[in-house]
């Protein structure tokens, strides 16, 4: 039982003491947010291409400040690209199970949103 009081005590203390750091750094950038998959994928090409500009060169101190920043929105858009492909591998299933079961009024239904999503990746 000591043991696990000793390990409570230890774990909130990390916990006090992770809150202390996290409140010590600086204020970070937001980034561009990705309300959508379209937004997401281009800021995602936008800001890759941005990276590998960044990347080509000397890595100055600028470079170095320039990339931190737009990182933000790199991973803006890909949680939300994320998010929407687990949304469409769903949606690809529902597609392959309805074909699999003969269930037209379903594959209707998730067919098209499929390819409207799919076709925002790819074009």
């Amino acid at each position: 039982m000591q043991n696990f009081i000793k390990g409570a005590v230890l774990a909130v203390s990390l916990a006090v003491a992770a809150g202390a750091v996290a409140e010590e750094r600086p204020d970070h950038f937001k980034g561009l947010a990705a309300p959508d998959l379209q937004t997401a994928v281009d800021n995602f090409s936008e800001y890759n291409n941005r990276l590998e500009k960044a990347l080509n060169g000397d890595l100055t101190d600028a470079d170095l400040a320039t990339i931190h920043e737009l990182t933000y929105t790199l991973e803006n858009a890909l949680e939300k690209i994320n998010i929407d492909l687990e949304e469409l591998a769903e949606t690809l299933e529902k597609v392959h199970v309805a074909s699999e079961t003969n269930n037209r009024d379903a594959l209707k239904e998730a067919g098209p949103a499929y390819l409207n999503t799919s076709r925002i990746i790819v074009k």
